[in-house]
């Protein structure tokens, strides 16, 4: 995926789901109107647990504040990997989640957990490395052929290491490539994006991770892009409501009232006008994929 300019053809894939994502950004957007009407409750704190991407790009402060004022309410964000989110979420320690690994966030709404999950913006990962590019992987569009190079020359790789989203979507293209990667050239630094990110530069590695927080890290960093436009690499965010029939004391309105913000057009909008020195870090669900 070009920031800059027009998506390519998977970003245009994904853009078939337009019109059943702008059917449910209607609705969504009647229970937002109603839940910020008189009924709304004061003093109220909603507790979310989202991704290190969400938090430490400032997306959260850019989008949770007209929430809470019109809400009456405050947020109180837990900012950990995409795993972490969901345990605890299973805990039914959080109302809501904002997490990106869809396949896990379907299997935390199957098993119960959570209830009313909804697209709310997609960016994409990419593969960073030193600028020699000792693997030779520069140029390709195959995330996995990339891996497999990596392994089998054992150049430097920093993985997260922390079940987070980006750490699985690591795992799905290694077990993808059929490799286990492992020796003293794979090293986990078990933190967030941003710490992992900085591990990686001072070490001159590859490393895998999400657009935003490249670009928003990206002017100190020495690291370059090394493979991108991969469709494998596209990145979808949700938001699902903690179950209110498993966890009655789950703030279960409030958390829809979230719902309702976060993919309505006005929080669309302002996702998209969200950037870092000229460059969308986040794409709204309206131009990403429908469920």
């Amino acid at each position: 995926m070009n920031v800059k300019g027009r998506p390519g053809e998977a970003w245009e894939k994904m853009m078939r789901g337009t019109r059943e994502v702008s059917r449910l950004v209607a609705w969504v957007t009647l229970v937002w109107t109603a839940a910020v009407g008189p009924a709304a409750s004061e003093g109220t704190t909603l507790r979310l647990a989202t991704t290190t991407s969400t938090y430490e790009t400032g997306l959260l402060d850019h989008i949770l504040p007209l929430f809470e004022k019109n809400r009456h309410a405050t947020v109180h964000v837990i900012s950990v990997g995409t795993g972490k989110a969901l345990e605890i979420a299973r805990g039914g320690d959080v109302d809501a989640i904002l997490v990106h690994a869809r396949e896990a966030e379907d299997r935390f709404v199957a098993q119960g957990y959570g209830v009313n999950r909804r697209d709310v913006m997609v960016n994409d990962f990419l593969i960073l490395g030193p600028e020699s590019d000792p693997a030779q992987i520069r140029a390709t569009e195959d995330a996995g052929q990339a891996l497999a190079k990596i392994s089998a020359g054992a150049h430097t790789f920093v993985s997260r290491g922390d079940d987070s989203g980006t750490h699985k979507k690591e795992r799905a293209l290694w077990e993808a490539t059929g490799t286990t990667p492992k020796g003293s050239w794979y090293l986990e630094a078990g933190q967030g994006m941003s710490a992992t990110l900085r591990v990686a530069d001072e070490k001159d590695a590859y490393v895998l991770v999400d657009r935003a927080t490249y670009l928003f890290h990206r002017a100190s960093l020495r690291l370059q892009k090394a493979v991108e436009n991969d469709p494998r690499l596209l990145n979808p965010y949700g938001v699902i409501a903690v179950s209110p029939y498993r966890y009655p004391h789950a703030r279960y309105g409030l958390a829809m009232s979230l719902i309702g913000w976060l993919t309505s057009p006005q929080c669309q909008a302002m996702i998209g006008a969200f950037r870092k020195d000229g460059h969308q870090l986040f794409h709204p669900s309206a131009a990403g994929p429908a469920e």
